[in-house]
């Protein structure tokens, strides 16, 4: 009698090694889970950061994470202002920048594909109704300067927008003091900056907004004060042209509330 063949059942093994690895994985993440805590945006900043084509949108308001101390950047190489070489560098200088000054909740910093986005509270730069320039504001932007001036080939352009709140939430302002008021603002910081001799002057722009482009509700002196701002956009020259909405829009994409 014929001997009958044993049925070759080596189809297990391969299915036994490939479940120990997505069992290994599995254990490996869960470790990495376990040593820190991930904030979303800052993961996705993260995972951009590998994927230079990508079109980068991203933003950190400065004095929202607890950390031990220690400055926190994200997704870049620490440098300070001075060490400043590409565009790309300065919104990483000025995440550490802000945090050593202790400017947490006065400054807010974004990053997208092709622009450096901040905001300045408006006690940064001004007092109460005044445009004269505190000498505080006048070392911030002194430190700024010393950056813009190592990549005045790669900016397009310098915008400062000035910007104030409805004083009375059942009545808008005076219609000339408030246009006055906040170009003014925006032009004493931009003339500022170019008597630095740091960046072209027709690469910069300053324009007014009054009361039109809040960022807040005005019902109480809280919210009025958020409202009361200057911004510096700063544009790539190698980048794509954008109108200020498309600008406002992006910056705001990871935007999570600052503290009073």
């Amino acid at each position: 009698m014929a001997r009958k063949k044993k049925v070759q059942e080596g189809g297990a093994n391969w299915m036994d090694t490939y479940g120990d690895m997505v069992t290994l994985l599995l254990c490996f993440f869960v470790l990495l889970l376990s040593m820190s805590s991930v904030d979303a945006a800052k993961w996705e900043i993260l995972v951009k950061s590998f994927n230079p084509k990508a079109e980068e949108i991203s933003q950190i308001v400065i004095g929202e994470t607890e950390t031990d101390g220690d400055t926190e950047v994200v997704g870049g190489t620490e440098k300070t202002l001075d060490q400043v070489e590409t565009f790309d560098d300065l919104f990483y200088a000025l995440v550490e920048y802000v945090q050593d000054k202790d400017l947490t909740g006065d400054v807010e910093i974004s990053k997208g594909d092709g622009f450096t986005f901040i905001t300045f509270r408006n006690n940064i730069f001004f007092d109460g109704d005044s445009y004269v320039l505190k000498e505080n504001g006048k070392a911030v932007l002194d430190d700024l300067a010393v950056a813009l001036g190592k990549m005045n080939d790669s900016i397009a352009e310098i915008q400062v927008l000035g910007h104030t709140s409805q004083a009375d939430p059942n009545e808008p302002n005076e219609v000339v003091s408030d246009r006055f008021l906040s170009s003014n603002r925006a032009t004493v910081v931009l003339v500022y900056l170019q008597q630095k001799n740091v960046v072209d002057a027709a690469k910069l722009v300053s324009s007014g907004y009054g009361q039109f482009r809040p960022i807040s509700p005005f019902a109480t002196s809280e919210q009025r004060a958020k409202n009361r701002r200057v911004e510096i956009l700063i544009t790539k020259s190698d980048g794509v042209v954008r109108s200020l909405d498309e600008y406002y829009e992006q910056a705001v994409q990871f935007t999570t509330e600052a503290p009073n």
